[in-house]
Order: structure tokens, then C-alpha cells, then sequence
């Protein structure tokens, strides 16, 4: 099971909120052995309301590199299809957040698109 420290998940629950109505992506850092999510890698980006454009040659090479997380400007919570294809390019966990922007309205996925428990840890 996957861990993510409280801070890192409150950043970027602030970060979809401040990017609202438009979507917001970062990479999430981490030590992958151990399953932690330490630290939040924003990367360039065109941010939209229904897509974001990552500037993926721009995207530093970081072994740290865990996985994503983005925010849905509406309540969906689950991947779409474009989501799931750009998983593999970014590690193992990623995290969509969907309006309101808290703990109930954000989910966890793995590279293929199925439900992960993730713990919040302090």
C-alpha cells in the first residue's frame, strides 16, 4: 500500500483549488521502494478545463519520480481514458482530484487504471 504525507496531499488539494475551473497536473516524489510520497514535482504545462497539455520533454528525469496527480474540474473522480494512457509515462500511483478539492473527493489509481488505497500519513 501506498503512503502520502498529509502536507503534500493538503498542497495539492490547495494547488486544484487555486487552479479552479482549469485543471491542474504535478508528478509526485517519493521514495518507490518504501511506497512514500514525500514531495510534488510541478512541471511546465498548459493547463485547461477539460485537458492538460504536459510538456513532457521539458520534465526533468528524477528517479524519485512516483507517479501524478491531477484535478477534474467537475465531481468525477475516476480516470478517462486519456488519463490512463498518460499513466504509464509517469510511475506507479496517480491521484485525480475532482471538486470540492478534499479527502472525499480524491481518489487513487494505479498504472492501469484500477482502484489503490493510499494511507495519509503525518
Amino acid at each position: 500500500m501506498w503512503r502520502i504525507k498529509r502536507a503534500v496531499l493538503m498542497d495539492l488539494l490547495e494547488a486544484a483549488r487555486n487552479a479552479y475551473p482549469d485543471e491542474f497536473f504535478a508528478l509526485l516524489g517519493g521514495n518507490k521502494r518504501e511506497k512514500i510520497i514525500d514531495e510534488i514535482i510541478v512541471v511546465p504545462a498548459e493547463y485547461g478545463r477539460t485537458s492538460t497539455l504536459i510538456k513532457t520533454w521539458l520534465v526533468p528525469f528524477d528517479s524519485r519520480i512516483a507517479g501524478s496527480a491531477h484535478s477534474h474540474p467537475g465531481n468525477y473522480n475516476f480516470p478517462s481514458s486519456a488519463d490512463i494512457s498518460s499513466f504509464a509515462q509517469f510511475g506507479e500511483l496517480h491521484i485525480i482530484m475532482a471538486h470540492p478539492y478534499n479527502l472525499n473527493s480524491t481518489r487513487a489509481f494505479n498504472v492501469k487504471g484500477k482502484g489503490e488505497k493510499v494511507e495519509v500519513v503525518e
